[in-house]
C-alpha cells in the first residue's frame, strides 16, 4: 500500500472510532439518566475498574495494556463529565 492509501485507511478508521465514541457517550447519557432517577452516584469506581480490566484483557496489541488503560480512563472521564452535566 502507498502512503496515501494507508492515510486514507487511517481516515476511515478514525471515522469509525468517532462514531463509536459518540455512540458510547450516548449510552453513558442514558445511564446517567437512570442513575439520577435511582439517586445513584455518578461515579462507580467498581464498574470503572471492571471496564479497565476487561479492555486490557481483550487487548492484543500493538498498543500496550498501559496505553489502552490511559485511553479508556480518558473515555470514562469524558462520559462521567457528560453525566455530571445532566
Amino acid at each position: 500500500m502507498s502512503l496515501d492509501e494507508l492515510r486514507r485507511e487511517i481516515d476511515r478508521i478514525d471515522s469509525q472510532i468517532l462514531r463509536l465514541l459518540n455512540k458510547r457517550a450516548a449510552a453513558a447519557v442514558k445511564i446517567g439518566r437512570a442513575k439520577r432517577k435511582n439517586r445513584s452516584p455518578v461515579r462507580d469506581p467498581q464498574r470503572e475498574d471492571m471496564v479497565l480490566k476487561r479492555v486490557k484483557k481483550l487487548n492484543n496489541g500493538p498498543l500496550s495494556r498501559k496505553e489502552i488503560e490511559t485511553i479508556y480512563r480518558r473515555i470514562i472521564s469524558a462520559c462521567v463529565q457528560l453525566q455530571k452535566k445532566m
